[in-house]
Parts: C-alpha cells; sequence; structure tokens
C-alpha cells in the first residue's frame, strides 16, 4: 500500500530557489507564477528570486508595498533598497509606507529611503525620528538622515542625542556627514556620554577637540 508521505505533493520551494538562480524549466514563469500564491512562505521566496533575477515591473515594486500580508510589505521594503534606479513614484510610495502599522515595514522603508538618498523624505524621516513608539524605526529613521546628509534633518538627528543609546550611538555616525558649530558643540556634549560606546563612536569620528 501506498503511505502517505508517497502521496503528498511536492514542496515547490525548491524549484523556486533555482528559478531564482536563473536553473530549470522557465524560471520567470515559475516565480511569477508564485508572486500570487496563497502560501505567504512561498511568495517570499518566489520575491526573492524575482528580484535576484531583475524582471520585476514598477506597479509589481508598488504592489509589495500594498501587499495585505506583512511579510510581503516586509521583504518587499527590504529589497527595494538595493534596487539600482528608484522612480519618483516609488519614492512616494516609500515614503507612504513609513506609516505602516507593523513597526519592521516602517523601518526597512527607512533604511531603503536612506540607501536612495531620497531628499524628499526628510520631513517624514525627521517626523518618524521623532515620534514613533519603536525604537528600531526612530535609529532607522536617524541612520536615513544621515545617509542622505540634508541639513534639514540636522536639528532632528541632534535632538535623538537625548533619545536611548543605539540611537545616540546612531545619530553621532549620522552626524559625521555634517559639519557645522551646532555639529561640533553636540558631539562635544556627548565626548561625556554615559553609554563608553557613544563616547566611543565621537572618538572615532577623528573630530578633536576645539578644531
Amino acid at each position: 500500500m501506498q503511505s502517505d508521505d508517497e502521496t503528498l505533493a511536492e514542496d515547490p520551494s525548491r524549484a523556486l530557489v533555482a528559478a531564482g538562480f536563473g536553473l530549470g524549466d522557465s524560471p520567470e514563469e515559475l516565480l511569477r507564477h508564485y508572486l500570487s500564491d496563497a502560501d505567504a512562505r512561498l511568495r517570499v521566496i518566489a520575491l526573492r528570486g524575482a528580484v535576484r533575477q531583475g524582471f520585476l515591473r514598477e506597479d509589481e515594486w508598488m504592489g509589495l508595498l500594498d501587499d495585505e500580508d506583512v511579510a510581503i510589505r516586509r521583504d518587499g521594503a527590504r529589497l527595494i533598497a538595493y534596487r539600482d534606479v528608484l522612480s519618483d513614484q516609488l519614492a512616494r510610495r516609500l515614503v507612504a509606507a513609513l506609516g505602516d502599522l507593523d513597526a519592521l515595514v516602517s523601518e526597512r522603508a527607512a533604511f531603503a529611503l536612506g540607501e536612495h538618498h531620497v531628499v524628499d523624505a526628510v520631513d517624514a524621516l525627521c517626523a518618524l525620528a521623532r515620534d514613533h513608539e519603536d525604537a528600531r524605526c526612530r535609529e532607522s529613521a536617524v541612520a536615513a538622515l544621515g545617509a542622505i546628509g540634508d541639513r534639514a534633518g540636522l536639528p532632528t538627528i541632534i535632538a535623538e542625542l537625548d533619545d536611548k543609546a543605539p540611537i545616540r550611538r546612531r545619530a553621532i555616525v549620522a552626524l559625521s556627514n555634517f559639519e557645522g558649530p551646532e555639529v561640533d558643540a553636540a558631539l562635544e556634549r556627548s565626548r561625556d556620554d554615559r553609554d563608553w560606546q557613544v563616547r566611543a563612536a565621537v572618538t572615532q569620528l577623528g573630530r578633536h577637540e576645539n578644531d
């Protein structure tokens, strides 16, 4: 008698992983098929493979951030950070994703905006850094503001030197992209921070006292 195990449908995840590296029969067709599968786990595998193969259309990128499944929105926001070019439309959608109900979507959207140096996101990133209840989001927003390097974000970065230690450390790194008396004063104040890693971060910047 045939066992139950022998009658089970084969898990398609192996074929999807292979397709993500361009292997197997019609890899793009297979990946596209599973991008709309009911199983979120398989959709994530297909998504990562599709991104690796570089065939996602603009509307499909947009759809990732609007997906009802949080795992897709999280992975979409993360993967957009590594896309070569970010359109204005997708940049605006990423800014909107900063307000996602899931903190990890917001955190990853902030990272992506920083990686793409989206200056138009500065105001929204400042609001995220100041107001979000999740420290991961505030830290990611501060890092993004530093990466973008627009002076409109500088007051918020300096203000975050009063936040939790990981965010203070991130703010010190972000300040490395700025110059000016307010930056010097903030760094000088942080030399005596109660967290040794914050103090070490200031030292590592190589900006000496009274420069």
